[in-house]
């Protein structure tokens, strides 16, 4: 639930930095392997209620064996449904992480609360059935919306903090379309990554997670406009966008538009000027698996897993994300597609009834669209710059 007055205890906490040190110092502790990695598995838009998909389940149980990822962030929109079973869906949906013994935290979508149960009601939910492997928490209660809260990651070795991940609560709706982070998360934000920098000695590259994306990520995609041309031009921060994206400008699948949210308080402007964020990961757009990078700032979309909304059979599924301990201002990140798991794993194809046939067709239907992309690009950067 939206907190949208910011209380006098949170700006006690500011200015004498006790909320920065206690989401640094009393967060259940990840840390390096022993191998100096760490590997997240951003898992968005499961969206179902209960029962859920098998097949989901199956691909979910699979990436998680194959994989085994040291944390798992849900990134929104985690379950639908009815009323009446909302408590089962959350129940079933982090059984597999309580199962593999990974830890998960996750961020609230525009959809989660609908079912009847207000997020905060939610979230204790997943504090219950998650037991100790849910590592999410509300770092300050009064902010806007729900358990907006940072993870430091650990060296493998040390107690000292080597890596930092965010997770905001980018709200629902409001007049006009979809919510974004709001300012009191925003300075929260600020004065958290202040202290990290403090404690740590310099600042601590970071990324961070939220179901709606940013707005910024228009000016990667498209060329701006002077007109307004309805449903083939979108505006925000007060700029109208054309329909034909800048193909130069990205990497990957942008099968639809973006849906940031139609405010913009500057949490983007504030991530770049703080000089410590990597990337910013959403869900939300479900078939959008791009990647762009605007500022020094990395805005990267990661798509859905469902059988129950809408999804690509050319790129369904999740992505993983891996950091090194050696090389921590740079990360990679891969899709884990339900095809590729097809074609490499003949059990988990045969759990999910596909045929490997079927999932080559997709993947080259997918390299075909890329490789058409790469080359309309050439035209793109000519004539959008």
């Amino acid at each position: 639930m939206a907190k949208r007055i910011l209380s006098i205890i949170l700006a006690l906490c500011m200015v004498f930095g006790i909320c920065a040190i206690a989401s640094a110092d009393e967060a259940p502790v990840l840390r390096f392997d022993e191998n100096g990695e760490f590997k997240i598995l951003h898992l968005c838009d499961c969206q179902d209620g209960y029962p859920a998909d098998k097949r989901m389940f199956a691909y979910i149980n699979t990436v998680l064996e194959t994989y085994e990822p040291d944390l798992v962030i849900l990134g929104g929109d985690n379950t639908v449904g009815e009323e009446e079973t909302k408590e089962l869906a959350v129940e079933e949906l982090v059984k597999p992480f309580v199962d593999h013994k990974i830890p998960f935290t996750l961020v609230f979508g525009n959809h989660d609360y609908q079912q009847g149960y207000t997020n905060d009601e939610l979230f204790e939910m997943y504090k219950k059935y998650g037991k100790e492997y849910c590592v999410a928490y509300d770092a300050v209660p009064e902010l806007h919306g729900t358990a907006t809260h940072n993870l430091p990651i650990l060296a493998s070795k040390s107690d000292d903090i080597k890596f930092n991940l965010w997770m905001f609560d980018s709200g629902a709706y409001v007049d006009g379309g979809y919510d974004c982070v709001r300012k009191d998360q925003i300075d929260w934000y600020k004065e958290t990554s202040d202290k990290l920098a403090e404690k740590a000695g310099g600042k601590v590259p970071s990324m961070a997670f939220q179901h709606i994306i940013v707005g910024e990520v228009y000016d990667r995609l498209f060329a701006e406009t002077p007109i307004a041309l309805g449903e083939i031009t979108r505006e925000f921060n007060g700029k109208i966008y054309s329909f034909f994206p800048k193909l130069h400008n990205f990497e990957g699948f942008l099968i639809e538009y973006p849906c940031p949210g139609v405010d913009n308080e500057g949490q983007f402007d504030a991530m770049v000027e703080q000089g410590d964020m990597l990337a910013v990961f959403s869900g939300h757009d479900h078939p959008n698996s791009f990647i762009t990078e605007l500022d020094g700032v990395k805005i990267i979309n990661t798509p859905s897993p469902t059988y129950n909304s809408y999804s690509s059979i050319v790129n369904k599924g999740s992505r993983l994300i891996t950091i090194k301990e050696d090389d921590n201002w740079n990360f990679t990140t891969e899709l884990i597609t339900y095809n590729d798991l097809v074609i490499n794993d003949p059990d988990f194809a045969a759990e999910i009834g596909e045929s490997k046939a079927v999932a080559m067709l997709y993947n080259f239907l997918g390299d075909l669209a890329l490789a058409l992309t790469k080359v309309a690009s050439i035209f793109s950067k000519i004539l959008l710059g």
